[in-house]
């Protein structure tokens, strides 16, 4: 229940940052407040056991998403790394429809992570950037079967298709 409550009120305070000045009356309308609380509890029970997780992580740390370090690693990925390797595969992607060198493929990749967010992260990542896609996730050994578009190797690492994402995402997550 905690962990439905945080993440709720962490999405809430998002929520009302980003709709900051569109309400009629004041700030925010009462429509708004009232969608984004229905939002933010809906947010809440599907996302709040990955981002709290009962009796804490292997380090006893029950609230490891809401430690600052941990978002700001998270907000300098996003500026940094996943900007970089998304603007640099949009240009892969132009390059290969345009001379229709495309080679698509399934590859297996084994990142090593052991949490679900650190998964969730490196998925939602590699599906983020264009040429690859997310298809499934092996719960047991926490493989991920991506899709790419230039598969040169069926057995290629995963720094050849989501160069340090697993990096960034064991930093973050882990």
């Amino acid at each position: 229940m905690l962990a439905t409550l945080i993440t709720a009120g962490v999405a809430f305070v998002f929520y009302l940052l980003l709709t900051f000045g569109s309400g009629t009356v004041g700030v925010w309308s009462i429509e708004e407040l009232i969608t984004g609380a229905v939002l933010s509890l809906i947010a809440g029970l599907i996302a709040g056991r990955v981002a709290v997780r009962r009796g804490g992580d292997r380090r006893g740390h029950p609230l490891r998403m809401l430690n600052p370090l941990r978002i700001l690693l998270f907000l300098a990925y996003l500026v940094g790394p996943f900007f970089f390797a998304m603007a640099k595969a949009n240009l892969d992607v132009a390059y290969r429809v345009i001379t229709g060198r495309i080679r698509p493929g399934i590859v297996r990749l084994t990142p090593g992570l052991s949490t679900d967010f650190g998964v969730t992260l490196l998925a939602n990542s590699i599906t983020l950037t264009p040429g690859t896609l997310s298809v499934d996730v092996d719960e047991e050994s926490r493989d991920l079967y991506v899709h790419w578009i230039n598969v040169t190797d069926p057995e290629a690492p995963a720094r050849a298709v989501c160069g340090s994402f697993p990096d960034w995402a064991r930093r973050i997550a882990e």
